[in-house]
């Protein structure tokens, strides 16, 4: 549960938490970014336009080395989205006030599981959409019958194990440094930032590896 502290103001039954307002206010900033970036595209780019190819360039390899080159054409959007929402919202964790004057996203167990509802959610809509719905519930008795309980435990199971990852690692990372922090207040709080940058990035890296799968088990072999 949201601590009470968390609370910044309500709209009417509604609390909106330091939480809800970090993530307005990265998704303002990704969209103002998005929207710099692609305004005036040139032959010649400028910095925001090369850094923001140079960022899709280097998604896209990743996701053809875990989908393939045709699926991960297809759910580009989708994937690059669920990557670049999830590590900056990691990387929040790293500036000054996380924790204290706002709150770092993904270190609250309501956001992993949102993006694991979403995550789930999309995984069967796009089952459905390239096999029919008949196709894609075939899929769950194959190759006989009986696993049919078990490919059901499996699908219940698949977002949980994502929101408890994600939540899990974030805020044991967090409280981790912080606890460190006040025991060798000098030195060893760096060297937790240092390495916080690599286990952020691995954090979104296996929430969207782990998605890239069940995507690619939904829809079957590449046509």
């Amino acid at each position: 549960m949201e601590e009470t502290s968390n609370v910044l103001f309500s709209i009417g039954p509604l609390e909106v938490t330091r939480t809800v307002v970090t993530m307005w206010v990265i998704i303002a900033v990704l969209g103002l970014v998005s929207w710099l970036a692609t305004r005036r595209l040139k032959t010649v780019p400028g910095p925001i336009q090369s850094a923001a190819e140079m960022a899709v360039a280097k998604l896209q390899d990743y996701f053809t080395g875990t989908m393939g080159r045709h699926n991960a054409r297809r759910y580009f959007p989708v994937m690059a989205t669920f990557f670049i929402f999830i590590v900056i919202c990691n990387y929040s964790g790293l500036l000054p006030g996380a924790g204290h004057g706002f709150a770092v996203p993904t270190a609250s167990l309501s956001t992993t599981a949102g993006l694991a509802v979403i995550a789930a959610f999309t995984t069967h809509v796009v089952g459905v959409k390239r096999r029919g719905l008949l196709g894609y519930l075939k899929t769950f008795i194959t190759p006989f019958a009986l696993m049919l309980p078990l490919n059901l435990i499996e699908q219940v199971v698949r977002p949980f194990s994502l929101a408890l990852r994600l939540y899990g690692n974030v805020y044991g990372e967090e409280m981790v440094t912080e606890q460190l922090a006040g025991i060798f207040p000098l030195i060893l709080p760096i060297i937790m930032q240092v390495m916080s940058l690599l286990f952020c990035l691995i954090q979104a890296v296996v929430f969207t590896m782990l998605l890239s799968i069940y995507i690619e088990e939904a829809v079957g072999e590449e046509e």
